[in-house]
């Protein structure tokens, strides 16, 4: 299954992260290399959302994943929220629809 982890970023986030942006990418390849990191990064204009898409069996991936991630635990999240997401088409999709 897919799951969308969204985060809400504090004011000024592109500048006040610069300090965790290496752990927080480091941290990032580890989830990648496990494989349920897939795709991440901030919305634009304005920059007040990101964005991380885990393919794993549960959302737990992506709970744990933020529950860790130096963004969070130094103060540029708001908040943040996973959400299930049925994919249907594409190569990746984890429901394939026939027909």
């Amino acid at each position: 299954m897919h799951y969308l982890l969204f985060y809400d970023l504090v004011d000024g986030y592109p500048e006040r992260r610069k300090p965790f942006r290496a752990a927080h990418l480091a941290y990032a390849r580890e989830a990648v290399a496990r494989g349920e990191l897939v795709l991440g990064g901030a919305l634009a204009d304005p920059v007040d959302t990101a964005v991380l898409l885990f393919r794993a069996p549960s959302r737990e991936a992506a709970e744990r994943f933020a529950a860790k991630d130096p963004y969070v635990l130094n103060g540029l999240i708001r908040s943040w929220r996973v959400r299930e997401w049925t994919t249907v088409i594409g190569s990746e999709a984890a429901v394939k629809v026939s027909g």
